[in-house]
């Protein structure tokens, strides 16, 4: 047997039967919640086994020989609609559910999120991950702008929380968008929390157009080749957040 056959057998041991499945040939698991793929993760740094975190969007597609012993672990079960604090301006949403439909959840409360409106057929936790962004007019408009929080799992299996939902928090560098365009390689999004604006001011914003997606730029940086100040600093980084190497830049 294949290290990862004696990994997908100790996972077979220890969740239910639907948590695994194989899909295009590649077994992929489907955490149901923060603690099933907190689970998992440490399971995989114990038996040193490297794992790929999937969407349901079309940006990063799991296929070829690259991925002959990964296992795939997937957002698509991560997709609960959680809270909307109308009073305090924020939504908490699974990582799975659909970007494009949180206006239509926050329509009731007269409330939205600029991002939403955008044509990305993604997850929430793909938008994140891929580090969505728009223009407005002649100006950038980053998702994380609007990233609050987020509930992650790390490569390590522990369970964080970065940021807030308070208007004003403890100054200093705001560890959560390190999250945004960071491509499932410093840890799963299981949630995030979005500020999110009255609707009434919401025309101006109709103009946006989003840009496009590209994680060119990450795997260059993270090259080994790559000896340029930037890239070392992301290297740093990744070695940090992932010591295992448990989730591989697969080119």
């Amino acid at each position: 047997m294949s290290s990862l056959d004696i990994f997908l057998e100790t996972i077979k041991s220890e969740f239910d039967d639907d948590r695994l499945t194989y899909q295009k040939g590649l077994p992929t698991f489907h955490p149901e919640n923060g603690q099933e793929a907190a689970s998992l993760f440490k399971l995989a740094n114990k038996q040193k086994q490297q794992l790929f975190i999937a969407g349901f969007g079309n940006y990063i597609l799991p296929e070829g020989e690259k991925f002959n012993n990964i296992l795939v672990v997937k957002t698509d079960r991560l997709n609960q609609y959680v809270q909307i604090v109308k009073d305090d301006y924020y939504i908490k949403i699974g990582a799975g559910f659909p970007l494009s439909e949180i206006n239509t959840r926050l329509q009731e409360s007269k409330l939205w999120l600029p991002h939403a409106s955008l044509p990305f057929v993604g997850s929430v936790g793909g938008a994140v991950a891929g580090g969505l962004n728009s223009m407005y007019e002649t100006h950038e408009l980053p998702l994380k702008k609007y990233l609050i929080k987020a509930e992650i799992v790390t490569p390590e299996g522990e369970i964080i929380e970065p940021g807030s939902v308070s208007f004003k928090s403890v100054s200093g560098y705001d560890i959560v968008k390190v999250y945004c365009g960071s491509w499932g390689l410093l840890g799963m999004v299981v949630s995030a929390t979005f500020r999110i604006m009255p609707t009434e001011g919401s025309e101006e914003y109709k103009a946006i157009t989003m840009q496009k997606l590209s994680r060119e730029n990450l795997v260059a940086s993270l090259d080994e080749k790559n000896t340029t100040n930037d890239s070392m600093y992301s290297k740093k980084i990744k070695a940090k957040f992932d010591p295992n190497n448990i989730l591989p830049v697969l080119e």
